[in-house]
């Protein structure tokens, strides 16, 4: 057929594109890849992205549907976001119209107009607000006023309401009171269209160790050229300061810069931090926001009048007008591989960005991923190491605590109490990490032996006592707390382990006058909570603080001197042979929040094992010797780094039926699978979860491309032939969990 085809991506799980005609009367020119159209699709019309212009179509010409309309003037996804997607879809072998849905927010995958975005008034002190903050009586009475107003003092060009929450508690209040005394107002921003201007940077920079500089200077001088540089920094070495220099130098360009962090609970502090000393509007982006806060950070990234983005993971993706560096903080985290639907991995992906776009990117990790450390002694990447504390301080020692045969009190030893005391009495802080949430992780039931199972799970439900709730934190499940046993009556239910919210209780019956803030998902549920936790412990009235992952990784506490480690064995002996290094990671990263200020740190792991070697090796010879011997145990067993790997998961209502379907991608694939390894199907370590049975089929080889190569076949072959419609299954290529 000649004439004009379009090649559409459409959202679904199919491994194809789809060809369609122009919409009537529609002008040639607004037809240009990148561009969103709206098309029939079935019994529904969907919004696509048109990729190709085709002047040919392999199927009937007269069975083509003519699209109803393009939605945009210019690409939505510009062509350099365009080709990066390109390459992830063809890289993990997605379906495409999945792969560029994942690129938009919500709003324009539902097909709102692309609309320049809005930007939130500013908050300014006024000539009356001056004049207060002069007269000491004048606030006296007030701290929390006089603050803010110092605050605001700091910034000439006013500040957005989200930026002040991370200053004070209960912003919003204290700015309405600042307002009706004529101190604040609220002004107009600049449009979005109008560039920002760089000006002077308001808060004066920190003076630079040797090694900052030397890092600094180096990636300026290839601010040209794609590079990719390994800034391992102990935690408290300021790689954030290194971040900040880079994006100042490539501000003064003219040109942006994009900053992944692994999660929204590192973002408060961040932001605090650029917003001091960045200028303009900084666009954000993670799934805490709302569908139209995402999509006016997205435009505004896009336009260019943001000039710094920062962003969770799926920022990756974010378009940029002028981009100049990438900034990946705490590369080594799980969190940047996304673990459904379409499995990238946001550090890599970002590798190969700035390769395609010729700049630099940075990867910053104080216990940096192995994968990306054999790549650093390969030269693939250049190591810029940070190993001094900034202010000189010291990294803090790690004491093994052996709790055999010790009374505990909710997990808590008689030698940590104590030591807890002692710090607290010199008015410090103590933070204790546990990496499980809830009450306890399960309840028991002392006359049966019956325990909370979830029903849809191979998983025990986590008791969640001042919820009143019985919650499985594998697929979601709550009920109410079971009154008696289900099995035989008995009212003597009780709960076992350890959760923080249980942790918290303990520790206020032992410290009754000590404010205690606990940060884990359950506690930052509600939308500001985070920023309150964080202002809580930031004023010294949270000096016990307890939390998951969540408070182990970005924050400094300079008042931190005792962090304790609850129970470090939950990660020594995993399935996944990448527990340990992760392990390692988090014990570091926690052990890091300890002693960052003038005032020396100390680190204590309790344990059952105090002679594992994993906890010997981190005590008393740190993180590299770790990565050292890790890497020699991954090349002799022939594991990534030293091999490739993909997952085939598939998972049904009976446990046969996901197996069989294996069974028959393996046949399918054994005549093709030169150069590979073939390993199941085995049931997935957690079998049954959310009520449907799970299986896996490992692919390893030795070389990438012989991996890729047979995906590109396999996939083609197990797609057409769909051994079984009713399992559900999907390829995760590089797997970073098993489960």
């Amino acid at each position: 057929m000649t004439g004009l085809i379009l090649r559409i991506a459409i959202p679904s799980p199919l491994y194809k594109t789809f060809d369609y005609l122009p919409p009537p009367g529609c002008d040639p020119a607004t037809l240009r890849p990148g561009v969103r159209v709206r098309v029939p699709f079935g019994r529904q019309r969907v919004v696509g992205f048109l990729l190709e212009l085709a002047d040919h179509t392999a199927l009937d010409p007269a069975l083509l549907r003519p699209a109803e309309a393009v939605l945009d003037l210019e690409p939505a996804l510009p062509a350099d976001a365009l080709a990066l997607l390109n390459w992830a879809q063809r890289y993990y072998h997605h379906p495409p119209g999945e792969v560029f849905a994942t690129a938009l927010p919500v709003l324009l995958r539902q097909g709102e107009p692309a609309a320049p975005p809005r930007i939130s008034p500013l908050w300014r002190i006024t000539s009356a607000g001056h004049t207060a903050l002069a007269e000491v009586a004048t606030l006296r009475r007030a701290p929390v006023q006089r603050l803010l107003l110092e605050h605001l003092a700091q910034c000439p060009d006013g500040a957005e309401a989200e930026a002040l929450r991370p200053v004070v508690h209960a912003s919003t209040a204290t700015l309405r009171v600042l307002r009706e005394k004529g101190w604040v107002e609220l002004t107009a921003p600049p449009l979005p269209s109008e560039p920002a201007a760089v000006a002077a940077a308001p808060v004066q920079p920190l003076t630079l160790n040797a090694a900052q500089a030397v890092a600094i200077a180096t990636v300026a001088a290839e601010l040209d050229r794609f590079g990719v540089f390994l800034l391992e920094g102990i935690t408290g070495s300021g790689k954030t300061e290194v971040y900040l220099r880079l994006i100042e130098t490539v501000l003064t360009q003219g040109r942006q810069a994009l900053v992944l962090t692994p999660e929204i609970g590192l973002t408060p502090q961040l932001l605090a931090r650029f917003r001091e000393r960045l200028p303009g509007p900084l666009a954000v982006l993670h799934s805490g926001l709302s569908d139209r806060e995402r999509l006016n950070a997205w435009l505004l990234a896009r336009t260019g009048a943001a000039r710094v983005i920062v962003g969770t993971r799926s920022a990756i993706f974010a378009p940029l007008q002028a981009p100049g560096l990438l900034i990946i903080d705490e590369e080594h985290d799980a969190s940047f591989k996304q673990q459904d639907g379409f499995r990238y991995h946001a550090r890599d992906l970002a590798v190969v960005r700035a390769r395609q776009l010729g700049i630099p990117v940075v990867l910053g990790s104080a216990t940096p991923a192995l994968e990306s450390i054999n790549n650093a002694q390969s030269g693939r990447y250049r190591l810029l190491p940070l190993p001094e504390r900034v202010g000189g301080g010291s990294p803090p020692p790690i004491e093994i605590l052996d709790v055999r045969r010790q009374p505990l009190t909710e997990g808590l030893s008689p030698s940590l109490l104590a030591r807890i005391r002692v710090h607290l009495a010199r008015n410090e802080q103590v933070l204790l990490f546990l990496n499980r949430r809830g009450f306890a992780p399960v309840l028991f039931c002392h006359e049966c032996g019956w325990l909370s199972q979830c029903r849809h799970c191979d998983a025990r439900m986590t008791l969640h006592l001042r919820r009143q709730r019985l919650i499985c934190h594998h697929c979601g499940d709550d009920r109410a707390i079971d009154p008696a046993c289900p099995v035989c009556g008995s009212v003597d239910l009780r709960p076992v382990g350890q959760g923080t919210e249980r942790l918290e209780t303990a520790l206020r019956r032992e410290f009754p006058t000590i404010g205690i803030a606990r940060m884990d998902r359950d506690s930052t549920r509600r939308r500001g909570s985070l920023e309150t936790l964080l202002t809580d412990i930031q004023s010294g009235d949270s000096r016990l603080l307890i939390g998951t992952q969540m408070l182990a990784k970005g924050h400094h506490f300079p008042d931190v001197t005792l962090v304790g480690i609850i129970d470090a064995d939950q990660g020594l002996y995993g399935v996944d042979f990448r527990s340990s290094e992760r392990m390692a990671q988090l014990i570091l990263q926690v052990a890091g929040r300890a002693g960052r200020a003038d005032k020396p740190g100390t680190v204590i792991i309790q344990t059952h094992h105090p002679d594992h070697p994993l906890l010997r090796t981190l005590a008393s010879q740190g993180y590299p010797a770790f990565a050292e011997a890790a890497l020699a145990e991954r090349r002799e067993a022939l594991l990534p780094p030293f091999a490739h790997q993909a997952l085939l998961r598939a998972e049904a209502v009976e446990a046969e039926r996901a197996t069989a379907f294996l069974k028959a991608a393996r046949m399918l694939a054994e005549p093709i699978a030169d150069g590979l390894e073939l390993l199941g199907p085995a049931p997935a370590p957690m079998e049954r979860r959310a009520g449907r049975y799970r299986a896996h089929l490992l692919l390893q080889a030795a070389r990438r491309q012989d991996l890729h190569r047979f995906l590109d076949r396999w996939i083609i072959e197990l797609w057409a032939q769909r051994p079984d419609r009713q399992v559900r299954w999907a390829l995760d290529v590089d797997p970073t969990e098993l489960y």
